[in-house]
This record gives structure tokens, sequence and C-alpha cells, in this order.
């Protein structure tokens, strides 16, 4: 019973993670990008640690499984939200179809007016 559940998991797990790399290959921006990796290849690696889960039965290795997909749904929005920011502030082109940019009322991209990074006098 418990390789069935193995296999339905690594299964999905590389499914998910294939999408994500195929979203890497053939959306058209960074960010669009960044966003397939991010949740496609998130899902995949914590469907994978389940399939690892199931298959190794003893309770330090499944422990193990869950904090690292603790770990992973912890770090991975993070992560990608500031490599697009970054991304964005440095002055990457967004796809043209994009119609909402909401960064733009806040700084202009790229061109160093960040107001976190204003100087204050005497600096």
């Amino acid at each position: 019973m418990n390789e069935n559940f193995t296999a339905i998991f690594l299964v999905l797990g590389s499914l998910f993670s294939f999408v994500a790399a195929l979203g890497m290959l053939r959306l058209p921006d960074t960010v669009i990008r960044m966003h397939a990796a991010t949740k496609a290849g998130t899902l995949g690696a914590g469907l994978i640690l389940i399939s690892v889960a199931f298959y190794y039965t003893e309770l330090g290795i499944t422990l193990r499984a869950l904090a690292a997909i603790a770990f992973l749904l912890l770090t991975a929005p993070v992560a990608a939200h500031l490599i697009g920011r970054a991304a964005y502030y440095s002055g990457i082109q967004l796809w043209q179809k994009t119609w909402i940019d909401q960064l733009a009322e806040h700084y202009s991209a790229g061109d160093g007016s960040n107001p976190e990074e204003r100087q204050t006098p005497g600096s």
C-alpha cells in the first residue's frame, strides 16, 4: 500500500517539477518565469519529499522530509519576492502584455529612485 502512495506522489511531484521547467523555458519574462519556478517547483519538490516519507516509514526520515517541506514552503516565496523586486528595480523589461504594474507608483524601475535608498542630510 505504501508503494502505491509513494508512486502517486512521486509521479505528481515529477509532473509539477516538469511543468516548472517548461515554464522556465517558455514564459516570456523574468517575473513570470519566477512565478512558475516558485509555485510549481515548490509543490513538485514537496510532493517528492512526501513520497520519500511514505517509502521510508522510519520516524526520523519522515520528520526530516516534513521539516524540508516546511523549509521550502517558508523560504521559496520570500526568496522569489526578493529576487523579483531586485530584478524589477534593476530595470528588467516586463512583458509587453503586462497590464498592471503596481510597483511603478512606488519607484521607477532601474533609475535609483528607491525611497528607501535616498540620502539623508549628513550622510
